[in-house]
């Protein structure tokens, strides 16, 4: 009798050792897997193809690798997917929109997005044609090339209500300005509008241009040869994540990466006559 409650003691003492190391594993699985979440170390990026994509290349990517990150690099062509592959999950962060654009884009497709933080932007500028300066306003009718479509456009607009050259109706959304929000014009001017990408190319033909910045640098005109550049952050370009991901780890290293230092010195000299973000003008 003794050598049977023997064993069952010995029996019962093996149950309870191996249901304390399955709790243990289990616990130690849990705290893994919470460890690996919050420690995520491949980030995918989309921005459209050009700028915003080099400084992926140049300075993000191995900038992110000293502190371990494999970053990857998703180049878009169009303005419609980057916000949609960001929402189904297929990317991690975008950089390519105006906060406009992607407050309209998320309202209307029911995203749950947020802006995160701005990165530099060309900006919507006045260039040289015929006319050679500003100071000939006022002289004699000039000729300005503009873009057609409602958004450039409106900036369009916009510039030339900051400029003085022409003044928008009081009361308006002037992110959508049009022409028939336009009271007065101030000097004798003529808008000839073209769509933007040949807007570069019609320098021999008008006295001033106005070419959005993508435009201006696909061209290869530098944007410090612009005679004006539109004012505000209104259209600078922000990174945009998901709602659900604001306060993870990997994304404050990102924000971290774009807005270092280092990352500031790359900008001024690789992308001169820029928009800054606004931030950087308050460190």
């Amino acid at each position: 009798m003794k050598a049977i409650i023997t064993r069952w003691a010995a029996l019962l003492s093996f149950a309870l050792l191996a249901t304390a190391c399955s709790d243990d594993a289990a616990t130690g699985a849990s705290k893994e897997d919470a460890s690996g979440a919050s420690e995520k170390k491949t980030i995918v990026i989309g921005t459209t193809v050009g700028d915003f994509g080099d400084m992926v290349k140049e300075f993000i990517q191995p900038e992110m690798a000293k502190d371990g990150y494999t970053i990857k690099l998703v180049e878009f062509t169009d303005y419609v997917q980057p916000n949609r592959a960001l929402a189904e999950g297929s990317i991690d962060i975008n950089v390519f929109q105006h906060k406009p654009y992607l407050d309209a884009f998320k309202t209307s497709n029911n995203l749950d997005l947020v802006e995160l933080f701005q990165v530099p932007t060309g900006p919507l500028g006045v260039y040289t044609g015929k006319g050679k300066s500003l100071d000939e306003l006022g002289k004699r009718k000039l000729t300005f090339s503009v873009a057609n479509d409602p958004s450039n456009f409106a900036r369009t607009l916009m510039m030339l209500d900051e400029m003085g050259i022409i003044t928008l109706n009081e009361g308006i959304d002037q992110l959508k300005a049009s022409k028939r929000d336009i009271k007065q014009f101030n000097y004798e001017v003529e808008l000839i509008e073209l769509e933007a990408a040949q807007i570069p190319r019609s320098r021999d033909d008008v006295d001033f241009a106005i070419i959005p910045g993508n435009y201006a640098a696909s061209s290869g005109i530098p944007f410090t040869d612009a005679l004006y550049t539109e004012g505000g952050f209104t259209f600078i370009n922000w990174a945009a994540i998901k709602r659900s991901d604001l306060g993870k780890p990997w994304v404050e290293a990102v924000e971290n990466a774009y807005n270092s230092d280092a990352f500031k010195a790359y900008a001024a000299k690789r992308f001169a006559g820029y928009k800054y973000p606004q931030i950087w003008d308050k460190e």
